[in-house]
């Protein structure tokens, strides 16, 4: 027998939203071995991020890494912590907040935009529940990460459809599967860098930093890598940037097995003793300045190439709340609600509804 979750007796006649709800990867409550232990034990525990059998899996995770690394990391986590919380989850909420203004102007369908994390908090059910009890009939999902995975934008859509799908009177769903190539982010991303350069100065060579995956995904049908690799093409011919002047890394690598290739942390040692003075450091796969970016990439990256013999290394942070960036998540979810907008207007709910009750419908 099928149980689905509790919902509010229908009535007939109300007015539907659209919810537009961004989501991102998430981080812990809190720079400490006890929370960060509670939000690894979650996002390893999950069969989309790390494809081993669950039973060998269960002994490593339990036995080896939640025992030992919680520590390491609560300490890279303090480096970057804010007064408000975890960056990401600060820039996140943040954009959220600047993408509901800018629709505000053009999207004239009632709407609701908010965030989710696919680890830790506020989790994806818990803001799918809370856009449909504000009468969201429509919902768009806009993970933020441009070039799709099964790690990360396909772990986010199966865990909103197993919420939809326990829902008795489901939502229209709407996803964003990527955007690595879309002309707004290539341009708010090109222009990010531009605009540190006028204000920094250009390095020698260019290094984009993406995140990395385990090589098999690539041979087990992952798009994912050649995405990164367009993308930073795509930056790269906007920015004018010559071949030999930028190089396409993958960074965070884990574990024993290979990974995308070339690491990032075997390129600065190489870029530093072929002669590059200064090196400039963008990660394009992140839109939110994170761990990966301000810990990884802005200090320990740094001090790899520094200690390699390189003069001066400066990282590009990330788009953030950069106009242009907000321009293009508004853009994308307009282009991705065409349809779902200037449907039924008040007089027209108004006029239902007394049909509706003339023929002694529920109210």
């Amino acid at each position: 027998m099928t149980t689905f979750s509790k919902e509010h007796p229908y009535s007939h006649g109300s007015a539907p939203k659209i919810g537009i709800l961004i989501i991102n990867l998430g981080s812990p409550s809190a720079p400490t071995p006890q929370a960060v232990r509670t939000y690894l034990r979650e996002f390893l525990s999950d069969p989309y991020v790390v494809e081993i059998p669950k039973p060998i899996w269960w002994l490593i995770l339990n036995l080896f890494i939640l025992t030992t690394r919680p520590k390491d990391s609560a300490h890279r986590y303090a480096q970057v912590w804010t007064d408000a919380g975890s960056p990401l989850k600060v820039h996140t909420e943040q954009q959220a907040i600047q993408l509901a203004q800018a629709l505000e102007l053009t999207l004239n369908q009632p709407h609701i935009v908010d965030y989710a994390m696919r680890y830790g908090s506020p989790s994806i059910a818990e803001k799918i529940n809370a856009l449909k009890a504000a009468n969201c009939d429509r919902i768009l999902l806009l993970p933020l990460y441009p070039q799709y995975s099964a790690s990360t934008t396909g772990t986010v859509f199966q865990t909103a459809y197993s919420v939809i799908g326990n829902m008795r009177n489901q939502p229209a769903l709407r996803t964003v599967k990527h955007f690595h190539d879309d002309p707004g982010y290539i341009q708010a991303s090109a222009d990010n860098i531009r605009q540190y350069w006028a204000q920094h100065g250009q390095g020698e060579h260019l290094l984009f930093s993406f995140h990395g995956v385990p090589r098999r995904t690539l041979d087990l049908g992952d798009p994912y890598h050649c995405e990164c690799l367009k993308t930073g093409r795509l930056i790269a011919e906007n920015l004018g940037l010559k071949a030999g002047t930028y190089t396409i890394g993958f960074q965070s690598r884990f574990g024993r097995a290979e990974w995308l290739k070339p690491y990032t942390a075997d390129l600065l040692p190489k870029l530093a003793t072929q002669g590059t003075a200064r090196l400039d450091i963008v990660c394009p796969g992140f839109v939110s300045d994170c761990l990966e970016t301000l810990e990884e990439i802005a200090i320990e990256a740094r001090a790899i190439f520094l200690n390699a013999g390189g003069q001066s290394c400066h990282y590009i942070p990330c788009l953030n709340e950069s106009d242009v960036w907000i321009g293009c998540l508004a853009n994308l979810a307009l282009q991705h609600t065409q349809g779902w907008q200037d449907t039924d207007s008040k007089e027209d709910l108004i006029r239902s509804r007394r049909a509706a009750l003339a023929l002694n419908a529920p109210q």
